[in-house]
Order: structure tokens, then sequence, then C-alpha cells
């Protein structure tokens, strides 16, 4: 039986992934334990899945499966996810930003009890406006989401067996793990690592992507801008009728001309810009809401070592084929 699952998702690492794999390897054979290697191309344009076939047949314990195209590394996560069989699985990237030296620790601390424990990196050697960025958005996130989003805590974090069926059993389309993480609950415990440069090749986050990233996540787990939204129409509508009001009793009492054409330049364009951005909000549900109704699969699979997982399922069942007892 195997111990331990590790899930790598993998976007275009064709050049660090074996020194990823040597470096996994060498962490956890130290410790005992029996583990997979489970990888996960996520439509990769280089020769990524070339390197996962060579490794699933040079490691019987390597198996990997190819995206028809790029999904994302949350559909990645997810068809790791379903690929394990251990009894702990451990979610990482590939690029050794998440350090595979740190795993003894994350399973010495499983062994106390823990469903969850999330290895929480610093905000060592990055630029002081993207850090300061980042601390903001948490800040905000904090506020507004349901449940709680911690900085510096990503995808890198061991799971236990009932957790991540937990979170297969979520049938959303929009998945945000950091939430659904939280939002499955268990007993969790963290602990912070320095902040580790990309072994090879760039980052596939650029600002846009964590901008949109960042939107998703705070949709994702809540419906307080569509609150915030009620709010403001209602502000906006308050003060209108006090201005209004101010305006007739000027003019009643003093005989001053209502404000004229600056003041309803003014209004127009700031009423203008709040509606927008309100209807931008309402779309982004609404939208989502079409996504979960269309109920499309999360990927579409082109590739996976079958012969790997078929050998494993008939060890399986001529296992439980000797332990039957006879008639």
């Amino acid at each position: 039986m195997v111990h331990m699952s590790v899930v790598v998702p993998c976007f275009d690492e064709s050049e660090v992934i074996d020194a990823f794999h040597t470096a996994l390897v060498d962490a956890l054979e130290p410790t005992g334990v029996t583990f997979e290697v489970c990888y996960v191309d996520d439509g990769s344009g280089d020769r990524t899945v070339d390197r996962l076939r060579d490794l699933a047949a040079a490691d019987g314990r390597v198996r990997y499966t190819s995206f028809s195209r790029n999904f994302g590394k949350e559909s990645a996560l997810l068809a790791g996810m379903r690929m394990s069989r251990g009894g702990v699985v451990v979610l990482m990237d590939a690029d050794l930003q998440h350090p595979p030296d740190l795993l003894p620790r994350m399973l010495e601390l499983h062994r106390h009890g823990y469903d969850q424990v999330i290895a929480q990196r610093t905000r060592t050697g990055e630029g002081a406006v993207r850090t300061a960025l980042s601390r903001a958005y948490y800040r905000l996130v904090r506020r507004f989401m349901d449940v709680e989003v911690i900085d510096g805590a990503g995808d890198f974090r061991l799971l236990s067996r009932r957790a991540v069926d937990a979170l297969l059993s979520l049938p959303e389309s929009n998945r945000f793990s950091k939430g659904l993480f939280s939002w499955i609950g268990f007993d969790t415990v963290s602990f912070t690592y320095e902040n580790v440069e990309r072994a090879a090749g760039r980052s596939k986050w650029g600002g846009r992507r964590l901008l949109n990233y960042g939107i998703d996540g705070l949709l994702s787990f809540n419906s307080r801008p569509l609150r915030l939204a009620i709010h403001t129409g209602l502000w906006l509508f308050l003060s209108a009728l006090v201005y209004a009001l101010w305006i007739v009793a000027n003019a009643v009492l003093n005989g001053v001309d209502t404000p004229g054409y600056a003041t309803l330049i003014t209004a127009i364009v700031a009423l203008s810009g709040i509606q927008l951005a309100t209807l931008g909000v309402i779309g982004e549900y609404v939208g989502r809401i079409y996504h979960e109704a269309k109920r499309r699969p999360h990927y579409v699979v082109r590739e996976t070592d079958r012969s790997a997982a078929v050998r494993h399922d008939d060890i399986r069942l001529e296992a439980a084929g000797r332990a039957r007892p006879k008639p």
C-alpha cells in the first residue's frame, strides 16, 4: 500500500523536472515511507511530457497525466488528487520553490494528528511593490471572505486522505484552492520557511494573471460585493436626496440659482462609473452561474500512463484475492 502521494502540477517545466525529481527522491527515501509521484502536465508547450514519460519508464513510483491543453493549475491539482492513492497527499510545485527537504518535517507533524500541514513561505527577496500589494490583498481578503486565507500559505501542503476526499467531493467548476483548503476545515498546523527562487525558467504568474486570480478569490467565497453594491446605491440615493433638499431650501430662502453644468456632469460621470462597476460585479457572479450550469469537465486528458495504472490495479486485486477466505 502506498503511504504517501506527491502531486506535482507542471507547465513548461522541462528544464527543471529532472532536478526536482532527484531532489524529491533524495528527500523521501531516507524516511522509509512508500510513496508515489503523480505528475500532471497542464498542456505544456515544451518537452515536459517527454520528460515525464522517461521518468515513468525509469521509476515505477512515477505516474503522470497530460492534458489536451492548458486548463490551469486548479484543474491540474484536482487531477493529481484524483490520481493519488496514498494515505497522505502532498501538493507542491516542480520549480523547486517548494523545497522537497521540508517533506520529512511535514510528515512528522502529520503523525501528531494534523490533517493539513501548511508550509508557509516568507516574502524574502520579493520586490517592495509586489510585497506591499500582496499584503494589502490578503488584508482585504480577510475582511471580505467567509474563509480565512493566510498570507504566504499557498498550495505547498500535506493533506490527510479524509481531507483530500472532502476536497474531491466539492463539485464546483470555479475552484479557488486556497479558499477550499480553509473551507473544509480539519486540524491544521503551519510553519514558515525562507522564500526560494526558481531553479530554472520564468514564473508563469504575471501581474495580469495574479490580478485575475485575486478577483477569483474575492468572488468565490462570499457575496459581499453584491451587498456592497446595494449599500453604495442606498448611500448615493440618500446623498442625492440630501443635496436636492439643500438646493431647494437654499433657493427658497436666499433666492440662489441652482448649480448647473459642472454639478450635472460630475454627478453623471460618478453615477455612471458606479453603475458600470456594479454591473461588472453582477456579471462576474452571473458568469460563474453560467459556467456551473454547463457542467463541463474540469479538464480533458490527452495522455496518461494507463499501463502503470492497470498494473497497480491488478496488484491490488491480486492481493485482495489472496486475502479472501476460501469457501
